[in-house]
C-alpha cells in the first residue's frame, strides 16, 4: 500500500498550442507571421481596396470632360491617391520586416498586416470615400440644372456608389473589431485537471502526517 501512494501521477501531456506560443516568444522574426489567418485576410482586403480604389480613380479621370471636368477630377485625384496610401502603408510594413529594425513586441503587432495600422487604415479609407459620396450627392442635389441631365445622373450614381463602399468598409471594421475583442477576452473554461483534492484525515501515521503537513505548507 505505501509502494503505490509513493508512486507519482502521471504527467499531463504538453499543450502543442502552448508550445508553439513559447517558440514565437523567443523568436522575434517569428512575431510578424503569429495570427496568419487574421495577416492573410487583412492583406487581401488592402489588396483589393488598392484595386477598387485605383481603377475607380483612373476611371473617373479618364472620363473627364469639359462640363464634369471639375467633380471627376477632384474625386478620381482622391481615389487614386487614397489607392497610393494604402499600397505604401504595406510596402513599408514589408520593408520594417525585411529590415528588421523594428524590434519591440508592440511596434511589431502595431505594423504588420492584420495589426491596428491596417485598422487605422480601413477606417481613414472608409471614411474619405464616404465623404466623398455624400459631397458627391449634396452637389447633384443642389445643381441648379433644370431636369434629369446625364450629368446629374452619373453623379449621383457614383455618388451613392461611394456611399456604399465606405458604409461597408466601416461596418467590417467595426464586426471585425468586435470578433477581435470576444476571442481575445479571456474565459474562464472548467478544467477538472486542474483541480486538486486535499483531505484531511484523523488517523494518520507518522509519514501521512509529514507529507500531509509539507502539503499544506506547499498549499499556503
Amino acid at each position: 500500500m505505501s509502494e503505490m501512494e509513493s508512486i507519482p501521477p502521471p504527467r499531463t501531456p504538453p499543450d502543442p498550442g502552448r508550445m508553439q506560443n513559447d517558440v514565437i516568444e523567443e523568436h522575434m522574426e517569428l512575431w510578424w507571421f503569429n495570427e496568419p489567418v487574421k495577416s492573410i485576410m487583412c492583406y487581401s482586403l488592402s489588396v483589393l481596396l488598392i484595386l477598387l480604389t485605383g481603377i475607380g480613380g483612373i476611371v473617373l479621370l479618364s472620363t473627364t470632360t469639359t462640363r464634369s471636368g471639375e467633380w471627376r477630377l477632384v474625386v478620381g485625384a482622391i481615389l487614386c491617391l487614397l489607392s497610393l496610401l494604402i499600397l505604401l502603408k504595406q510596402l513599408l510594413s514589408s520593408a520594417v520586416q525585411d529590415m528588421q529594425c523594428v524590434q519591440r513586441r508592440e511596434r511589431i503587432e502595431m505594423l504588420k498586416s492584420g495589426g491596428f495600422s491596417d485598422t487605422l487604415v480601413f477606417i481613414l479609407s472608409g471614411i474619405i470615400i464616404l465623404v466623398c459620396g455624400v459631397a458627391l450627392l449634396i452637389l447633384s442635389f443642389t445643381n441648379e440644372t433644370p431636369g434629369l441631365s446625364p450629368l446629374l445622373v452619373t453623379m449621383h450614381t457614383v455618388g451613392i456608389t461611394l456611399i456604399v463602399v465606405g458604409a461597408t468598409i466601416l461596418f467590417g471594421v467595426l464586426v471585425y473589431a468586435i470578433v477581435t475583442n470576444c476571442k481575445s477576452y479571456p474565459s474562464a473554461r472548467f478544467n477538472p485537471r486542474n483541480i486538486s483534492v486535499f483531505s484531511i484525515s484523523g488517523h494518520l501515521n507518522a509519514n501521512q502526517r509529514q507529507t500531509t503537513t509539507s502539503s499544506m505548507a506547499n498549499l499556503i
